[in-house]
């Protein structure tokens, strides 16, 4: 059965992280697995919140712009998720990923970023809930580890 897949821009905008999110909705469109890509507004705030957009209604050529757009298209965020996963703000993003049937979620970040992939990968599982979580390393610094 098709899940949707859900699409997290944080930290600081880089030259690429447009380009990122535009090879992500193209990748997916050829996966079956795939239903639709949803653009978490503001990083791990539009899970939290439950602010996505459905990029698949998007203009193509919108989307084709992002090639070449400055800034994050989805709008970014600095937020920290707590340590504890029972903290309550997990069982919003819970809500969310069940509401839009989320089973891939992708976070296009630098180190905080991936902290946040780390917490929602262990959160999935320690709730049997399968959601695969993966990060898009994106940094200004060039400073995470075992991706230069």
């Amino acid at each position: 059965m098709a899940k949707a897949l859900a699409y997290l821009q944080s930290g600081g905008p880089t030259a690429v992280i447009n380009s990122s999110l535009y090879g992500a909705i193209r990748e997916a469109g050829e996966h079956k697995e795939i239903s639709k890509v949803l653009g978490s507004l503001h990083g791990i705030e539009g899970l939290l919140f439950d602010d996505l957009a459905d990029l698949g209604k998007e203009d193509p050529e919108q989307i084709e712009l992002l090639l070449q757009t400055p800034g994050a298209a989805l709008g970014s965020t600095r937020y920290k998720l707590p340590s504890d996963l029972e903290d309550e703000r997990y069982q919003s993003i819970i809500k969310t990923v069940r509401k839009h049937d989320i089973g891939y979620i992708l976070v296009n970040g630098g180190n905080d970023s991936m902290d946040t992939c780390s917490k929602l990968s262990r959160l999935f599982a320690s709730k049997g809930m399968d959601v695969k979580v993966v990060g898009v390393p994106k940094t200004v610094d060039n400073d995470l580890s075992a991706t230069d």
